[in-house]
């Protein structure tokens, strides 16, 4: 071999060891928290069309079924309890409460590494919807979710890069006992996971055990207060204009307890809100404003993110829908109602109605996650894994998610345009003496990495390689990758000593 082959091969050797190197976060093409917003489902006049109707909405009608502790709270704040039961919100003390409101809200991860800005349009996608069963991928069948289920999707979302967050997937349903269910609930996913966990509560009575555990997970009550990285997932609001009387004591205990809340109002358009797009976000959007007043009176700019979380509905059948056209519009339209606050705000995508990981579920979970994303709405939730309109979970489908919302998050990055990308200097170099095309220029190689996203498990071979190569499967290879991650140890585990303390002192399920 002579010297000038030797030294190209050596720079090709270089070249491909460099792009088989982790990149890091400043190089990486997408990361959690890009900035969305160029989508606009609404006008800047149809937005403060939505605002007063919802502000008309809690001030002539109100919300039913406080409970006592909230009524104090409330009143106090302003509200005007009415002869019916309903309580009112006059105009001022809502604009009163959304100034109040904490808008740099950072959800905080266990180890440091993951935590989450919501500022602004970030954008972060993540699990959800307490699915009560899972998908067997392989039987075509469903069964009753359990903890090891729900700990198995935690460890493999602590290694997909592009799920940021795990609020609850599936509800543990072999725990007969409610409140061995919720604590389990934090154990699993704690030690399944550092990145920031949502999980709800059946019973106020609950949180103070929960707490303690979290204390000693976190090394003591000062350092949770400081980095809380459990919020809770808090349904206060049962629609139409109801509060869940149960609900909102949970949440007051929550929020004494340095939780931070997520204020969910998931009405179903046709059912319980509104038929019409526009209805479904004027209600939802009032309900949490009610609920931000709500939080603003037990502890104000307690971090609270602005949940409305409006779901479709199939009216020829009455059944729920979180994967269609209208959904993404739905959360589209959300999330610019949260930017008109100020406020850090979630809502749904990436639901399918579809029962496996197939061609229907692709094409769904795409539509809303992308509109989601370039919407700007910071919280996406149920992004990856969820079927069946939520009743069901598939840990397969969360891997194949983590593909799909990779081009999801591609598409919220946008184009640069700039100098460099223009190229021209390029273009006159390789068109003027030079190859005639770009493959390989120093300029090509250079930016393969940075702006081009590849997928993990997607295919792109020709179908001559694909034969070559024994014609594999998407799904046997989200299989294949299930087993490889459930195979290792979860990183997550806490400490020995730590771990048989926390066993000593609550009934832990999963074994040691």
């Amino acid at each position: 071999m002579n010297a000038s082959s030797s030294r190209r091969s050596g720079g090709r050797s270089a070249r491909r060891a460099s792009r088989a190197a982790p990149l890091s976060d400043e190089m990486r093409p997408i990361r959690p928290g890009l900035e969305g917003g160029r989508y606009k489902a609404l006008t800047q006049d149809q937005i403060e069309k939505i605002h007063n109707a919802a502000l008309e909405a809690l001030e002539t009608i109100g919300l039913a079924d406080a409970p006592e502790s909230g009524v104090k709270y409330l009143t106090d704040a302003g509200a005007i309890l009415g002869d019916d039961g309903r309580i009112r919100f006059p105009r001022a003390v809502v604009e009163d409460a959304i100034a109040k409101s904490n808008k740099q809200i950072t959800l905080y991860s266990r180890d440091g590494k993951n935590d989450l800005d919501l500022s602004g349009t970030r954008v972060h996608y993540g699990t959800a919807g307490a699915a009560v069963s899972m998908v067997d991928i392989e039987g075509k069948e469903y069964h009753h979710s359990t903890l090891q289920d729900l700990h198995d999707a935690c460890r493999i979302s602590d290694v997909l890069d592009n799920i940021h967050f795990v609020q609850r997937p599936v509800v543990c349903r072999d725990i007969e006992d409610n409140l061995e269910m919720d604590l389990n609930t934090i154990y699993g996913s704690v030690s399944g996971t550092t990145k920031h966990i949502g999980t709800s509560f059946t019973d106020p009575s609950y949180v103070k055990s929960a707490l303690e555990m979290l204390h000693m997970i976190a090394g003591g009550e000062d350092k949770w207060r400081e980095r809380p990285f459990v919020a809770n997932s808090n349904c206060f609001v049962v629609p139409p204009m109801k509060f869940a009387t149960e609900s909102c004591e949970v949440m007051e205990e929550c929020i004494r307890g340095g939780m931070p809340v997520l204020l969910l109002s998931a009405g179903m358009a046709g059912a319980t809100t509104p038929s019409t797009i526009a209805g479904a976000v004027v209600q939802a959007t009032a309900e949490v404003l009610g609920g931000l007043v709500y939080v603003n009176a037990v502890s104000p700019g307690h971090p609270a993110i602005f949940g409305t979380w409006p779901f479709g509905l199939d009216l020829r059948t009455g059944a729920m829908t979180g994967a269609s056209a209208e959904q993404a519009l739905l959360s589209s339209a959300c999330a610019q109602m949260h930017q008109f606050y100020g406020l850090p705000g979630g809502a749904v995508g990436g639901i399918s109605d579809a029962k496996l990981p197939d061609m229907q579920a692709g094409y769904e979970m795409m539509c809303s996650n992308v509109m989601a994303g370039l919407s700007g709405l910071n919280m996406v939730y149920e992004a990856a894994g969820m079927h069946a309109s939520l009743l069901g979970f598939c840990h397969e489908s969360l891997i194949l998610g983590d593909d799909l919302i990779g081009h999801a998050m591609r598409c919220i990055r946008g184009i640069e345009v700039n100098d460099e990308t223009l190229a021209l200097d390029q273009i006159r170099e390789v068109c003027i003496g030079g190859p005639g095309h770009y493959l390989g220029t120093d300029q090509t190689l250079a930016r393969m990495q940075v702006d081009y996203v590849y997928p993990t498990l997607g295919d792109r071979t020709s179908p001559k390689e694909w034969a070559e190569i024994g014609k594999p499967d998407l799904i046997e290879k989200a299989i294949a990758r299930k087993e490889e991650i459930l195979a290792t140890r979860s990183a997550a585990r806490f400490d020995p000593m730590l771990d048989a303390q926390i066993r000593e002192k609550f009934n832990i399920y999963l074994p040691a």
